[in-house]
């Protein structure tokens, strides 16, 4: 499944494409997607190691590689040539760092910088914000703008995150920019995140050996051990909602991106299992008391926003994605590039 619904009649006009964060997890799935659409004049900007951009680049067409330190200088030298479409994922995603220093130069003061300049220059940007903002909150407000002020972030992640979205809100750039606010992503090129993984990339690892899935015990009577739930969403389908955005002129502001609907714990899991023909083993373990009083027991995007938006593609059933996911990347260990390519 190379494609989703949106991918296939669809078409990226043609331009220039810098996509930071473009051999991470997120960033190198839209340069793949890119690909597919007929797009391969790419530049990337990332501080990936070489071990992360051979795996995630591999079988992937860009034209040049910048280091960020670089990017806004080159930019304003106009050496990168005329750049259409600014794709803002380079960041740092983890949301166990606690630098609030590193993060509010890196996922804001950059966002924030990149982000002028680009509209000083005409050029369409898009920019990765996080469901992470919502903080307590399941994600129902819709990205509406005028809620941003009321949003408490449970981390310093969530928070960096949030600072770009009510900077951008208040410099009144929400009518010419779009702020993405993905949930729970997984998909292919994410090995690279350590702790940050997927459950799936994790449960992989831990069914191929023969041991069972850990998943945390529930602290709220309310929920069942491993039913908490979370809006679990393919990256495929990221990468088609994120390309739409891009491309329609009339979309901006704060977009929810996810699948519209929760699925517990358990039913990833067990989707898992099934991908691999293997009976379901899930163990119920601790969760860390540092974690409990800010663990989120369910979230869910309002995807109303989007819809209205126009985007009215079908979204990859989880069992559908997981499997995919499962039987034609983590088994083979083949990255988008190189899926694609085989299938050719």
């Amino acid at each position: 499944m190379d494609s989703s619904p949106y991918n296939a009649n669809s078409v990226w006009p043609r331009s220039h494409v810098l996509v930071t964060g473009g051999a991470g997890f997120i960033g190198s799935a839209l340069v793949w997607g890119l690909n597919q659409r007929g797009c391969t004049d790419v530049v990337i900007s990332d501080h990936a190691t070489r071990a992360e951009r051979q795996q995630n680049l591999r079988g992937l067409h860009f034209a040049d590689y910048v280091e960020p330190q670089m990017l806004l200088a080159r930019l304003s030298s106009g050496s990168l040539g005329k750049v259409d479409h600014i794709l803002h994922l380079g960041a740092c995603s983890s949301t166990t760092e606690i630098d609030a220093d590193y993060l509010r130069r890196n996922n804001f003061e950059f966002s924030r910088d990149l982000a002028a300049w680009a509209l000083s220059a005409g050029v369409r940007f898009v920019y990765a914000s996080s469901a992470a903002t919502y903080g307590n909150l399941p994600g129902g407000d819709d990205g509406d703008a005028r809620e941003l002020e009321r949003l408490r972030p449970l981390n310093p992640y969530g928070q960096s995150k949030h600072t770009m979205d009510l900077h951008a809100w208040r410099q009144g750039w929400l009518d010419r920019i779009v702020g993405l606010k993905y949930f729970n992503v997984f998909g292919p090129h994410e090995g690279h995140k350590g702790d940050m993984r997927s459950l799936v990339n994790k449960s992989f690892e831990q069914v191929r050996t023969g041991g069972a899935v850990g998943l945390f015990r529930s602290y709220r009577p309310e929920y069942k051990d491993g039913e908490q739930k979370r809006d679990f969403l393919y990256v495929k389908d990221a990468v088609d909602i994120t390309l739409y955005l891009a491309a329609t002129p009339s979309a901006n502001g704060i977009f929810n991106v996810g699948s519209g609907q929760a699925h517990s714990w358990n039913e990833l899991a067990r989707a898992v299992f099934a991908a691999l023909g293997r009976p379901p083993r899930i163990e119920y373990i601790e969760m860390p008391e540092a974690i409990r009083d800010r663990y989120q027991y369910f979230t869910q995007a309002n995807i109303g926003k989007l819809r209205a938006a126009g985007y009215s593609a079908a979204l990859t059933p989880l069992e559908t994605a997981v499997r995919d996911y499962v039987v034609n990347y983590l088994v083979p260990g083949k990255s988008l590039g190189e899926a694609a390519s085989a299938a050719v």
